[in-house]
């Protein structure tokens, strides 16, 4: 990616265009870190929506919390697709916290197993394994986007290309005949 600002060029420096590239987002690792980042962004507010459907019925308080996650999520993982690097310290923190909220909760899925409680949509065995699997995701998630801070996606380089347009030397002086 790359953007022209167009700048005045220093006297007695010939006409050029400043182009502005950045060198890291090249790289093969870094852009399987973004895409890995992307995914398990993605899948996080997959999971935490499936399990906010199927146990729709049974959820007491936890349905705002459920319904931010999944759109903080998908909104980070939107930011994260554009290179924008700040969003992955905000998504490993994030994923720490639904990670706690996951092994938690996923025990107390399997609890409702027995008489007495209300069935959800989806069975409680599967909630609960669904709830225990999203910790593993966000402890990739934590890794894969604490790698992609440290890879530097926001180091940009100027370079110059000449304006093919400009006279780079002028007129030639003139001769005797």
């Amino acid at each position: 990616m790359s953007s022209e600002p167009q700048r005045e060029p220093a006297p007695g420096q010939p006409s050029a265009r400043v182009v502005i590239t950045h060198p890291n987002r090249s790289k093969p690792v870094v852009q399987a870190t973004r895409a890995t980042v992307v995914l398990l962004l993605l899948a996080s507010a997959g999971l935490v929506l499936i399990v906010t459907a199927g146990g729709w019925t049974v959820l007491q308080s936890a349905k705002p919390v459920e319904i931010a996650y999944i759109a903080i999520y998908i909104t980070l993982a939107f930011f994260a697709a554009r290179w924008n690097r700040g969003v992955l310290p905000v998504a490993a923190v994030l994923a720490v916290l639904l990670g706690i909220f996951a092994l938690v909760a996923g025990p107390s899925w399997f609890a409702r197993d027995k008489t007495g409680f209300e069935e959800p949509s989806l069975s409680a065995g599967l909630l609960g394994t669904l709830t225990l699997l999203i910790v593993p995701v966000q402890m990739l998630l934590v890794a894969f986007a604490m790698r992609g801070f440290s890879q530097g996606w926001n180091v940009e380089v100027e370079r110059y290309e000449a304006d093919p347009a400009a006279r780079l030397y002028g007129d030639a002086p003139p001769h005797p005949a």
